[in-house]
């Protein structure tokens, strides 16, 4: 089957306390999302990739293409105000109905290629595939005042890729956005799918402060 992954890029990045966007920001030496690329394009080169970026940030990631002199071929697409609508932009763009489609955050970069082909397979088979992993802390559920402690083998943390069958997603889609839709699992199990999680990497950080920068360049230096 044809493999797509939509890679999303919209965030602004006010935590990292940088003037641009953190997605554009230089990771050992070339800017974060052309990390992101490269590893979906490490796993295949057939991988077809779609880049959703904010309307006003698409000359600014050309510009940086020519600057590193990147000719990765992406289709790039317009964002919209929320993730969600981002997301179904970036389904827009494909015109099949048959494939497999992985929808990854633009600011993973080190995801690794075992874990894109692991999605690409497991999707294949259940449908959905969903990369997760085991918290390593213990947790607690507060309530005002009162605090609970609750068993940690009961829940992960979600991460990307989110893998799918490409007629499942495209449909799951089309439901009304709500908040609560925060990730492309929770659409498609609120469109009623079963969504199968498959063991992702604590090395696969989305980098949101800049302490996950300084954490993401000790991994590059450590793979290298």
């Amino acid at each position: 089957m044809k493999e797509y992954a939509i890679i999303v890029a919209g965030g602004k990045g006010t935590r990292m306390k940088q003037t641009i966007s953190k997605q554009f920001i230089e990771l050992n030496g070339l800017p974060i999302l052309m990390h992101t690329i490269n590893a979906f394009k490490s796993y295949s080169n057939d991988v077809e990739i779609i880049l959703v970026l904010p309307k006003d940030e698409i000359a600014i990631w050309e510009e940086l293409c020519r600057k590193f002199n990147y000719t990765t071929e992406v289709k790039v697409t317009t964002g919209g105000d929320t993730r969600f609508q981002s997301v179904k932009n970036g389904l827009n763009v494909i015109s099949d109905q048959k494939g497999m489609v992985a929808i990854h955050d633009g600011v993973r970069p080190l995801v690794g290629k075992d874990i894109i082909g692991a999605s690409y397979r497991l999707a294949a088979v259940h449908k959905s595939a969903v990369a997760a992993v085991r918290l390593k802390e213990s947790i607690r559920i507060t309530d005002q005042d009162t605090t609970k402690a609750v068993d940690r083998s009961d829940f992960r943390m979600i991460q990307t890729p989110q893998t799918f069958d490409l007629a499942l997603i495209k449909k799951a889609y089309e439901i009304k956005e709500e908040p609560s839709l925060t990730d492309d699992a929770s659409v498609a199990e609120r469109s009623g799918h079963k969504i199968s999680l498959f063991e992702g990497s604590y090395s696969n950080i989305k980098i949101t402060t800049p302490e996950d920068l300084i954490i993401a360049e000790a991994l590059i230096n450590n793979q290298s």
